[in-house]
């Protein structure tokens, strides 16, 4: 059964000031930009997985748990701008906001015109930037038979379906990728992926399932990733 449709939004305020993350959500949309707003790090992280957003605006001051927080636990898993928007005005504040991942930092109280153009600036170069990897997707694109490969974009396909893949395991499925329809050892994969050939065993299994659980139509049974007991693993393609 395929998913529902994602709801597209361009971008996302999370703020527990109601009254200013709803206006300034209604004064986007004024202007075309598709915008709405939470009041807390666990609603954002179910609407990021819910949802596509372009930008997101972070009020630094949660009352559950703080933006900082939800920022580095958001880099963990995107590159989603962040515009981290906060009554705070240390220095001290900012270089952290920026340090975590943060893309910009805007002063509270902010006038709805210049934060409107501050988005508007960072979603034409979201444009153009998707538009560039567009043009660019067929000559970087490798595929061997239901697996596509982009190395430049760092996106993997499987049979035309992108599957998001952590920095680690990308770089450990690329290996394999590279050297796929052979076995390699555990050795191989611990020096060349990690730098260090004194990893666990632990450490490689943790990242190999994580991976068959997002390419394997039965991470139990798999089809591309298997197993050679007590030397390593072979990619099959």
């Amino acid at each position: 059964m395929e998913s529902e449709t994602v709801a597209k939004y361009q971008c996302l305020v999370v703020d527990d000031e109601i009254d200013l993350a709803s206006a300034t959500c209604e004064y986007f949309e004024m202007f075309g930009i598709h915008s709405a707003y939470v009041t807390n790090s666990e609603e954002c992280l179910s609407f990021l997985k819910d949802n596509e957003v372009q930008i997101l605006l972070l009020d630094i001051n949660l009352k559950e748990e703080s933006g900082f927080i939800l920022c580095k636990k958001i880099r963990e898993e995107s590159n989603l701008p962040i515009l981290f928007i906060s009554a705070r005005q240390s220095d001290d504040d900012i270089l952290i906001a920026l340090n975590i991942g943060g893309d910009d930092y805007i002063k509270k109280p902010y006038s709805l015109s210049i934060l409107l153009a501050k988005v508007k600036v960072m979603l034409k170069r979201l444009e153009e930037r998707d538009n560039n990897a567009t043009k660019q997707a067929n000559n970087q694109l490798k595929t061997i038979k239901d697996i596509a490969i982009d190395e430049d974009a760092r996106k993997i396909y499987v049979k035309e379906r992108e599957v998001q893949l952590k920095n680690k395991e990308f770089n450990l499925f690329l290996y394999l990728f590279h050297h796929r329809n052979r076995v390699v050892t555990k050795e191989e994969l611990f020096s060349n992926v990690w730098g260090d050939k004194f990893f666990s065993d632990g450490t490689l299994n943790v990242h190999i399932r994580k991976i068959r659980e997002k390419i394997e139509e039965d991470p139990n049974e798999p089809k591309y990733i298997k197993t050679i007991w007590g030397i390593g693993y072979i990619l099959e393609l």
